[in-house]
């Protein structure tokens, strides 16, 4: 059996929002199978924190990917590190709760930016590098809130029922390029951000009664598929969502 079919040594990454949660899980998943990853966050001592526990091939970059010049700063970085990407996942993600009527038209603009036209843009600019892997990967991490009734409001599903068919159009379009275009939906994983939800005990109940697991995802459950994706050994796999889920999808939430 060939051991390359289950590395990612010599692979070169970017990961958005890497410094934190599911991100961070990501980044030290690539690493420790052998990537080359320039993590992607906004804050630099979040990133010194990365660094710190990844002293080696690890570059950081501090740039917002909601905005223009953020995603402009990914580009020119990955150009001066590299002569092509291997991976780029699309982690970064925000929310804002709230029911449909009472969103501001400021905080449509900045979840769909966020979430959506940074993946969107990224995928655009960094296109040539990724065709000149000839085995280039894109991973978006969207939710189930993407495939299925969620109470994490509208504005937050639509962008990732958008990102999960981005991923089957960019999979089709892309395929001859030598680009596989994967994504993984995950349930309530436990992060920080996540855990302020739970908090509220008869909301987590209902969470834990809706998931055939009973139980509450770890960082490593995404980051795991995430790295199955990118890997030689799934060279067929290619415009695919994966539910990290425990199960939930099954059930999905009532009304």
């Amino acid at each position: 059996m060939n051991d390359n079919r289950w590395s990612l040594k010599n692979k070169k990454a970017v990961v958005t929002g890497g410094s934190k949660g599911i991100g961070e899980a990501i980044v030290a998943e690539l690493i420790a199978l052998g990537a080359e990853v320039l993590a992607v966050a906004r804050k630099a001592e979040d990133l010194e924190k990365l660094h710190e526990q990844h002293p080696e091939r690890l570059n950081t970059l501090i740039a917002d990917v909601s905005k223009p010049v953020g995603r402009a700063k990914i580009q020119e970085a990955v150009q001066e590190l590299w002569t092509d990407l291997d991976i780029l996942v699309n982690n970064v993600g925000t929310n804002i709760r709230k029911p449909t009527a009472e969103y501001s038209p400021d905080e449509y603009d900045f979840v769909m930016n966020t979430n959506l036209r940074s993946a969107f843009d990224l995928n655009r600019l960094l296109y040539p590098e990724l065709k000149r892997s000839g085995q280039g990967n894109i991973i978006h991490v969207t939710s189930v809130a993407g495939l299925t009734h969620v109470r994490t409001g509208s504005i937050y599903g639509m962008t990732k029922a958008a990102l999960t068919q981005l991923t089957k159009n960019l999979a089709a379009e892309w395929a001859l390029d030598g680009i596989r275009v994967n994504a993984v939906a995950p349930w309530y994983i436990s992060t920080p951000l996540a855990q302020t939800v739970l908090q509220n005990k008869e909301y987590a109940d209902a969470v834990i009664s809706r998931t055939p697991m009973q139980k509450i995802g770890e960082p490593q459950d995404v980051s795991a598929a995430v790295a199955f994706l990118c890997m030689p050994a799934a060279a067929y796999i290619t415009g695919q969502t994966l539910a990290v889920d425990g199960g939930f999808t099954i059930n999905g939430f009532q009304p």
